[in-house]
């Protein structure tokens, strides 16, 4: 299992864990779950965050 997707497990696990039950513990638990899938992806090297806040010189 690739960094990305235990990152993605893990905070879809925390959001579950967060919020157990209702309407509220399905959003915790996307939101939760998102945030982990960017850790993961910046994690492997596939996300670049310089180049998505960093200043636009090249333009």
């Amino acid at each position: 299992m690739s960094t990305t997707r235990w990152c993605l497990t893990i905070g879809l696990v925390l959001g579950i864990v967060l919020g157990f039950g209702g309407w509220w513990a399905l959003v915790a638990a996307v939101v939760l779950g998102f945030i982990g899938l960017i850790v993961g992806r910046v994690a492997e090297g596939k996300l670049d965050m310089a180049a998505l806040f960093g200043k636009a010189s090249s333009r």
